[in-house]
C-alpha cells in the first residue's frame, strides 16, 4: 500500500514540473539570426504559439526590398502560406497573421528579395500551446 501511495506522489510531481517547465517555455520568445549567401536576418518572434502572431525581421546584412515569411514542420508534412511583412524602417519588416497552426518543431523560412536577388533563410522554432 505504501509502494503505491509513494508511485502515485511521484507521477503527481512528475505531471506538476511537466506543467510548469512547460508554461515556462511558452513564455520564452524566439530570437534568432541566420546569414546565407546573400543576406543575413534575426528574426522576433516574442511568443511563438498556435493563432496570431508577430513576426519581427531585421535583415542585418544586404539590402533587403522584400521579406515574406512561411513555416514548414516537415516531420508532419505541414507547411503554411507565406505572410507578406510589412516595411517599417530600412532593413525592418514585420509579417502578422496566422503562422503555425498546431505545437511542435517548425522551419521558418525568411523568403528576402533585394538588390543581390532572392534567397531563402531557415530558422527552427518549437512551438508550444
Amino acid at each position: 500500500m505504501r509502494r503505491r501511495a509513494l508511485i502515485a506522489a511521484a507521477l503527481v510531481a512528475a505531471a506538476v514540473l511537466i506543467f510548469v517547465v512547460g508554461r515556462s517555455m511558452a513564455a520564452e520568445p524566439l530570437r534568432a539570426s541566420v546569414a546565407g549567401a546573400r543576406y543575413a536576418a534575426t528574426v522576433v518572434i516574442d511568443r511563438p504559439t498556435i493563432g496570431p502572431i508577430t513576426v519581427e525581421v531585421g535583415v542585418t546584412s544586404g539590402d533587403a526590398y522584400t521579406v515574406a515569411v512561411s513555416a514548414v514542420m516537415t516531420g508532419m508534412g505541414h507547411a503554411t502560406s507565406e505572410l507578406s511583412a510589412r516595411a517599417t524602417a530600412p532593413g525592418r519588416f514585420v509579417a502578422e497573421g496566422e503562422l503555425f497552426p498546431m505545437s511542435g518543431a517548425w522551419e521558418v523560412s525568411l523568403r528576402v528579395n533585394g538588390a543581390a536577388g532572392e534567397e531563402t533563410l531557415v530558422v527552427n522554432a518549437l512551438v508550444t500551446g
